[in-house]
């Protein structure tokens, strides 16, 4: 077993300080998320290295860069959001932790397994970043993963071509960062492909048990509790009222790294 120098976990908070205070500055992370961002950037740094470094940089750059493009392009569709584009402590953690642990385990432990791991759990993440901000671009309605029905952009487990090609890219952009630091072409291809089932799993997950409330007064979906944007307050239309978009983030993010064990298995 290994660990970093002290040196490095102070290099390492250091860095994290200073990229959580822009992201904070630009209106990428809250107060709440901020916080969230140093811990789990210093984890990550820390213990993961410059390829882990780069791995987290990728997707928070990009995601939040998306955001901010298309923001005005979204419409009405983040009327439907419990949260906006600016990441609190529970959207940091719905989207690193499994990454954060998998980073620390393979500081820890050694072995390029957890490398591969860590990638596809963000991948994981980026794919449903980049599919969320950019299915919004399409022209077509969404249709739920589970029925393949017609639904209104923003709800839960819609998918379409643009959402999913956006969640590919997203997660091959992962993945190529990835080869970057380990040449090993097919495992790449695992992290791209595992990415693109995590996100998957998160529709799935949003299609079925996520909570979703209805406002009585817009006549409209929501996943905001207990009051909808207009003011009005929402009921329960389905799913588990405890079981959040940040449950269903991190459901996405452990779901990748699992597919990938049993894809690295397969193949090696």
């Amino acid at each position: 077993m290994t660990f970093p120098s002290p040196l490095s976990i102070l290099l390492a908070f250091l860095l994290s300080c200073v990229i959580a205070a822009l992201a904070k500055r630009v209106g990428a992370l809250s107060c709440s998320g901020s916080l969230a961002a140093v811990g789990l950037g210093t984890l990550i740094f820390g213990f993961g290295g410059i390829g882990a470094t780069a791995v987290l940089l990728t997707f928070f750059v990009s995601s939040s860069l998306l955001s901010r493009l298309y923001k005005n392009r979204k419409g009405n569709v983040e009327e439907k959001y419990a949260k906006g584009s600016q990441r609190d402590a529970w959207q940091v953690l719905a989207n690193g932790a499994a990454a954060g642990l998998l980073a620390l385990g393979g500081g820890v432990l050694g072995g390029d397994l957890w490398w591969w791991l860590y990638c596809a759990s963000m991948a994981a993440a980026n794919a449903d970043t980049w599919a969320t901000e950019l299915s919004a671009l399409s022209q077509a309605k969404p249709r739920l993963i589970t029925t393949l029905r017609e639904v209104e952009k923003g709800t839960s487990g819609g998918i379409s071509l643009v959402g999913t090609l956006s969640a590919l890219a997203g997660a091959g952009l992962i993945a190529a960062i990835a080869y970057g630091f380990q040449h090993n072409v097919w495992m790449a291809l695992v992290v791209a492909v595992s990415g693109l089932l995590g996100s998957l799993v998160d529709s799935l997950l949003g299609a079925t048990v996520q909570a979703v409330f209805w406002c009585e007064s817009c006549g409209k979906e929501t996943e905001k509790h207990p009051r909808h944007g207009c003011g009005n307050p929402t009921r329960l239309l389905r799913g588990l009222k405890w079981l959040n978009n940040d449950w269903v983030n991190l459901g996405c993010t452990i779901s990748a790294p699992v597919i990938c064990a049993v894809l690295w298995w397969l193949v090696r």
